[in-house]
Formats: structure tokens, sequence, C-alpha cells
């Protein structure tokens, strides 16, 4: 019996250079279309990119939102993102179409709590600015006090939020001699690394307050001037969260002004940051990295991994195994 075979699912992948052999794992069940450009894709490419396809590859800070499901067509019925947070994602939007989303939890926890750690300590130790002034020719001067920071261990660590990450930062943290406390705003519970107290107590009563909590509408802007003025004028802020929780300006006022020790970012607003001349490289007490948290080979391949088995779950007619919280992991309405 003749007749024309049926045509295999597509799948568009928004990155050429993603590391790990799940991107050739997809192309030998279906029909992989990678885009090709040295630059992210732009909203309309992307679309273009992912027009008539099953299935998105995406990574975080792809947008997706209800035009570009509209343009990307009918046929497509998951977009799978190398990443754990998902604040690109209009979540509604893909639910109305019918449009199954998912995320890469448990595979990133550690290596991200590991650059946590760093921040602290490069932050409260004032570990770049040393660095900086040995490059500067600065290191001699015999000042007593040169390049002082304050300690790390016997300090509180003051957690907002208390999932995967900040429990593992949490484990770094005990190892480093550190008190532990964090707040959740609907899991009040201790455990045996950390006790819950109130958001304000938490602000006030913590030498480094460290940030572990998804971009929301409620958490945008959380950590502001009013936030930063509850803390100690030794305390140190860590973000390796989503830059739109702290407001960055009342932040670097905060530090000008030394009515906050120092902080570290490991994102911000309008990523990526590429003026030289950006206030937040330019001021010494604070820390800034290129949203490295997750930046290891093994730690984005087993990303990519989880991404392209949520694709093939759903391919497959099968639930899709890391849906974003409360969505539904499997297409349609």
């Amino acid at each position: 019996m003749s007749g024309t075979p049926a045509s295999r699912p597509r799948v568009a992948v928004s990155r050429a250079d993603l590391p790990g052999d799940a991107v050739a794992r997809l192309a030998e069940r279906y029909d992989v279309t990678v885009w090709a450009g040295t630059a992210p894709p732009v909203p309309a490419e992307l679309a273009d990119l992912a027009h008539g396809c099953d299935a998105l590859l995406a990574v975080g800070n792809d947008r997706i939102g209800g035009e570009f499901l509209d343009a990307a067509g009918p046929r497509l019925r998951v977009v799978a993102l190398a990443s754990m947070g998902y604040d690109s994602v209009d979540v509604a939007a893909a639910g109305e179409r019918g449009v199954v989303v998912t995320h890469t939890p448990d595979v990133l926890a550690d290596t991200t709590a590991d650059v946590a750690m760093a921040l602290i300590l490069m932050a409260r130790r004032r570990l770049v600015a040393g660095m900086d002034a040995m490059r500067r020719g600065e290191w001699g001067s015999a000042a007593v006090n040169e390049f002082f920071g304050l300690d790390v261990h016997g300090a509180t660590l003051g957690l907002i939020g208390y999932g995967q990450i900040a429990r593992a930062l949490a484990r770094r943290a005990a190892g480093f001699g550190m008190r532990v406390q964090h707040h959740h705003p609907r899991r009040k519970e201790d455990d045996v690394l950390s006790r819950w107290v109130p958001f304000d107590e938490l602000l006030s009563t913590s030498d480094v307050v460290s940030i572990h909590t998804p971009l929301t509408p409620e958490t945008s802007g959380m950590i502001g001037r009013e936030e930063l003025a509850r803390m100690k004028p030794t305390a140190t802020l860590v973000n390796t969260a989503r830059g739109g929780i702290v407001d960055e300006d009342a932040l670097l006022a905060a530090l000008r002004r030394g009515e906050l020790h120092s902080a570290g970012l490991d994102v911000m607003t309008d990523e990526p940051r590429t003026d030289p001349a950006d206030p937040l490289f330019a001021e010494p007490r604070l820390v800034v990295l290129p949203h490295v948290g997750s930046a290891t080979g093994a730690t984005r391949a087993a990303m990519t991994d989880l991404a392209a088995r949520n694709i093939e779950a759903v391919l497959g007619g099968e639930a899709a195994p890391t849906p974003l919280p409360g969505t539904q992991d499997r297409p349609g309405h």
C-alpha cells in the first residue's frame, strides 16, 4: 500500500550554542530548526523561527507572549525553557491558547547557590575592590585598615524565599558558621537549617540578605528605598534571582550614602547591560556579575536536557515532567 509518510513534528531551538547532546537527540526524532544568528533572536525573528512548529526550546530571556504565540501558529504545543525562571512568559496567554510551558527546576540549585555564596564573600570582604586597587598599582599604602571588609563567619544570613536555591545556600552558609533565617509568605515553618521570621524582622536583623524569589507582580520592586532603610548599615544585599525585584536606583543611593555596607548582583533589569559607564559597574561597594548563576557546562547541559525531555514527553502524548507551577502539563484548554 503506497502513501505519503506522515511528516515528523517540527521543533525550533532559539540558540545554536546550547551545551550537551539534547538538541542532537531531538534531531533524531523531529525536524529541528536551530537559530543561526550570532546574536539572540529579537521577538519577530523568534516568531518566524517557531512559525509552524510543534515545539520551541527557548532560554529564559526569550519573550513568550500572546503576540509571539499567535505568530508562531496553532501547531505550537509546548514551549520548553532551559531556565528555572519564567518571568519572560505570559503564562495566562499560553494557557488561553492551550500551550504547555515548562522550565528546569532541580538541576541548577547547587550551581546557583555557589555563585550566591561567592557574591556574599566578594561583597562583604570587599575582594573585588582590593583586586581593582592592585590592578591600578595602589597596593602598599601601608594603611592598617586597607581593604577592610566584614566577617562572614558568625554573621546572620536572611533568605527571602526558601526554595531549592535558598536551601542550597543555607547548606553552604552553615559550613561558614553563619546563622540562617528565612521568610516565605506562604510557608512559615522552620527546618533544621533555618528558622522562619517575619519579613521586617529578616530585613532588620540579617547581616546578609539574599533574594531567592521569582519575579512576579507581587515581588517586582519589593526591595526598594523603604526596605533598604530597614536593613543594618553594615548589611550586604545579594540578588541571584531576578533583577526587577530590586530597585537599582535605591540600592545605589543607599550604598553611596553609607546606609548599606555592600551588595552583590548576578541579575539586573534590562539585561544585558553593555555600557561601560553604567553606574552599577562603577560603584566600589557593589559586585556585579553578568547573570552567571547557572553558568557551568554541566549545569547548562542538564537544563537543556530537561527542556528536551519536556518536549519529547508532550510530543509523545505524555505529561510534561516540569510544567510551570500551577499550569497544565498537556496541550489543550
